[in-house]
């Protein structure tokens, strides 16, 4: 069955904020939490960056749909930490918990001092750290797991705390061939709105490489993370878009920025035009509900929605009152 569930941005949300917000859209129609993971914010002017994990605990208590973050194994957390975080909210929430993974951007992974690999490094890296989570999660009871990769390492352990049924990994893509591997080596797909021909493709590619490794590809969760700008008027949703811009959805070079200074510079040269078939801007709520239906009808099941507007409560009444009921699974 197919959900429409919020996006927390917790660059711009207060953790407690978060969780209220959670709970205020299940409340009215929502169903499941898609949280980010950051050390920094984006920019400045958004002025939060609470630690997902701890988040996803409160939410796991206050609401009752799927949850997960879309994580980055690496500089900031190895993979065996994040398996170990994963491992634990399944075992609290059996049953609702999915893992997110990403290679990540600067802005957040560099805050260690460590080198920051060029994208293709960054691939290699995210698809290595799948390799070694799938291998703590499907190691049977009592069996200790080694490791050795090109970037990690793990000394024989294991995962003593662990969930009945491990939680299902996917891996954040933008690009045909990582959605192709992402078929082969994770569980499903993550990615972020586009335009409906540029994630067709995604798809078909994520679907091909599930059948070179015999996997159905229908069966396996494929997400998307949908941001949006609605207001009473377009001219007032244009103006919000540009006030707190949902950077991961702007075409700007933002992997290797390293500072939230940096991306807000590069940020105010941004026009409603540089988000184009990524960020629907629109007054007309049947507009709306007619985008969340495209994306379901490529095969997405798990969509998750938020908005650039400073009044969140109200986007989400006007979505439980006028976007959700008529949307066809």
């Amino acid at each position: 069955m197919a959900t429409i569930g919020l996006a927390a941005m917790l660059e711009a949300l207060h953790p407690r904020d978060a969780v209220e917000l959670a709970v205020y859209a299940e409340e009215r129609g929502f169903s499941g939490v898609m949280a980010t993971d950051r050390f920094q914010p984006w920019t400045a002017r958004q002025g939060q960056a609470g630690f997902v994990w701890d988040v996803l605990g409160a939410l796991g208590e206050r609401t009752t749909g799927d949850l997960g973050p879309v994580a980055v194994p690496g500089n900031r957390m190895h993979p065996a930490v994040l398996a170990q975080a994963s491992a634990t909210l399944a075992a609290m929430n059996p049953g609702r918990h999915w893992l997110g993974v990403a290679s990540g951007d600067a802005v957040d992974e560099h805050v260690t001092g460590e080198y920051w690999p060029e994208a293709p490094g960054r691939i290699a890296r995210l698809f290595e750290a799948v390799d070694l989570i799938k291998k703590l999660f499907a190691a049977p009871p009592g069996r200790d797991v080694r490791f050795a990769g090109q970037h990690f390492r793990l000394e024989a352990t294991r995962l003593w705390t662990a969930p009945e049924t491990a939680p299902e990994i996917l891996v954040a893509t933008g690009g045909p061939v990582t959605a192709r591997r992402a078929g082969r080596q994770a569980d499903g797909l993550v990615t972020m709105a586009a335009p409906p021909e540029r994630l067709q493709v995604l798809l078909d590619r994520f679907a091909a490489g599930a059948r070179e490794a015999g996997k159905d590809p229908d069966a396996m969760p494929k997400v998307v993370q949908v941001p949006v700008s609605w207001a009473p008027d377009t001219a007032l949703a244009e103006e919000n878009l540009l006030a707190n811009p949902p950077i991961g959805a702007a075409r700007l070079p933002r992997s290797d920025l390293r500072s939230p200074h940096d991306v807000a510079a590069v940020a105010r040269l941004l026009r409603p035009d540089d988000f184009a078939g990524r960020v629907l801007v629109s007054d007309d709520l049947g507009e709306h509900r007619k985008y969340l239906q495209r994306l379901l009808d490529l095969g997405f099941d798990r969509v998750y929605v938020h908005d650039a507007g400073p009044d969140p409560r109200a986007w989400i009444d006007a979505y439980a009152a006028q976007v959700l009921p008529d949307l066809t699974p």
